[in-house]
């Protein structure tokens, strides 16, 4: 009979960053990208900033070729197989930007996930104790294990949700539940964003943020 057995090892990733951390710095952004993207592509969404932003886009681990052809890449963070122990891989490498970034001293962090990115960045948050000034959920949903509770710690912090109305995978009645059940994690006053496009960054919204808080 065949056996399934595990094993630790040390391996090594990238990661894309934007703008220069300086001085001058006076935001710092940790976005995760969706499925399909490389961290050097998906970051060119955050040209529009200004180079008070200094932005790191955190490098998916599973690569892939895109669409049946050995041309284009893009790379996935988690499947449902084994999950748990790759939701702790992932957390890992996350944390390991996070401190040669040296973050935890950063004044003021805000932490984005697009699409799949929404299940890192919350869990990413919620299980290591991130402190950020905003957390921004776009275009994806929180996971079913976390609650309210896994956030209390977050007293300062601003709550974000960006989608589009017409976003084939946020239909009308799932926008309807994930909206009610955000408020009950993050409370009342988390900040929903509604804007007319399909599964797309916004990044007219995603500036206000960016100058509003």
């Amino acid at each position: 009979m065949s056996k399934e057995k595990s094993l630790s090892y040390t391996i090594h990733n990238t990661y894309s960053t934007l703008n220069e951390h300086s001085e001058n710095t006076r935001t710092v952004w940790l976005v995760l990208h969706g499925i399909g993207y490389l961290s050097r592509y998906f970051i060119r969404q955050f040209n529009h900033l200004d180079a008070e932003n200094y932005i790191i886009a955190p490098q998916a681990q599973s690569k892939y070729y895109l669409n049946g052809e050995y041309r284009h890449m893009g790379a996935s963070w988690l499947t449902r197989e084994n999950l748990e122990a790759e939701i702790e891989n992932v957390l890992k490498y996350l944390y390991a930007v996070y401190d040669a970034e040296d973050l935890s001293n950063v004044h003021k962090l805000n932490i984005l996930g697009y699409s799949q990115g929404v299940s890192v960045a919350t869990r990413f948050v919620a299980r290591r104790k991130i402190k950020c000034a905003n957390l921004i959920m776009h275009s994806g949903k929180v996971p079913q294990e976390l609650n309210k509770a896994d956030f209390e710690f977050l007293k300062e912090t601003n709550f974000h949700f960006i989608y589009g109305t017409r976003d084939e995978y946020l239909k009308k009645g799932i926008i309807e539940v994930e909206e009610s059940r955000l408020k009950e994690i993050f409370g009342e006053e988390i900040n929903i964003h509604a804007f007319e496009g399909g599964h797309e960054l916004n990044q007219e919204i995603i500036t206000k943020i960016a100058k509003t808080s």
